[in-house]
């Protein structure tokens, strides 16, 4: 239904003062320094996540279980088990498929994982289809329908010159688990906050049960900020029956929160309507809350 002129400019400004409101709430530190920041949640289990961290040279942690629904929060290291990934950005559970993953590196490497208990092992890797040049992939999602998937993915961005890409493609997979990507779509997305030259327009993406986007951006001036960010609803994308993929993107896209002092590299709808976010503020750590964004 379409609302007059006079109801939707209201409803423009609730959202305003509502995501104003959010942000107040709490953050709680999951990590102390640059190599534990979160920079990609997928959903696991009741009140578990598992995150992927950025972290570059050999040897160091790739990706920790981190219980969201403990007081204090715990963090545990997982085995990397396979072919060593350099700067993970995002990871999303593979609907249908208990235990599997998909996470994404910076340079648009694909590794699907097999988690079990302290252990992920690469079952196979592959690169995204389509990156374009400079291309540098911060944001990843699934969505399933019928046992159809689509992927939906971003280059991050930069600054007022370079609005975000958003791709998306059907995926299915190979007997052997190789991840693959049918016909690719393009979409240019710039975030309405934080703006200025250090914004990357989509930090992170995810997707709601009625196929809400949404995304995450952020800006950084450095390793020890400042940095701001905001989660915003930036259109909606629909799995055909036949399988193909159809975005639609918010013409005027309002920020739901936004989070000065905090760099939002991850968000995860959780079941129940609510998103989990995760922030990789460099030297300053690693941060996670809770926010009502992906309800209904």
């Amino acid at each position: 239904m379409k609302l007059p002129l006079r109801f939707a400019a209201a409803g423009v400004l609730v959202a305003l003062l509502a995501g104003s409101a959010q942000a107040a709430g709490p953050w709680r530190q999951v990590g102390a320094d640059a190599r534990g920041g979160v920079s990609g949640l997928a959903h696991e289990a009741a009140g578990t996540a598992l995150v992927v961290h950025d972290n570059k040279r050999s040897g160091q942690r790739r990706l920790s279980r981190l219980a969201y629904g403990t007081d204090p929060v715990t963090v545990t290291p997982l085995v990397w088990d396979g072919a060593e990934p350099v700067d993970l950005e995002a990871i999303e559970a593979i609907p249908g498929m208990p235990g599997e993953y998909l996470a994404v590196a910076a340079r648009g490497i694909v590794y699907r994982l097999k988690a079990d208990g302290t252990t992920a092992t690469v079952v196979e890797y592959t690169p995204l289809p389509a990156i374009g040049p400079g291309d540098d992939v911060e944001g990843f999602a699934l969505v399933a329908r019928d046992g159809r998937y689509a992927a939906l993915w971003a280059d991050r961005g930069e600054g007022p010159d370079r609005p975000a890409t958003l791709y998306s493609a059907p995926l299915t997979f190979a007997a052997w688990g190789e991840p693959r990507f049918g016909a690719v779509t393009r979409r240019a997305f710039t975030a309405p906050h934080p703006a200025g030259a250090g914004t990357r327009h989509i930090s992170d993406i995810t997707v709601t049960d009625s196929g809400r986007i949404l995304v995450g951006s952020a800006s950084d001036a450095g390793d020890d900020g400042p940095f701001g960010s905001a989660v915003t609803e930036a259109g909606q994308v629909v799995l055909t029956s036949t399988g193909g993929v159809r975005i639609a993107l918010t013409a005027r896209p309002v920020p739901l929160g936004t989070f000065p002092g905090h760099k939002v590299e991850a968000v995860e709808c959780l079941p129940g309507g609510d998103a989990l976010l995760g922030t990789d503020d460099e030297n300053l750590g690693g941060h996670v809350r809770t926010a009502p964004y992906c309800g209904a």
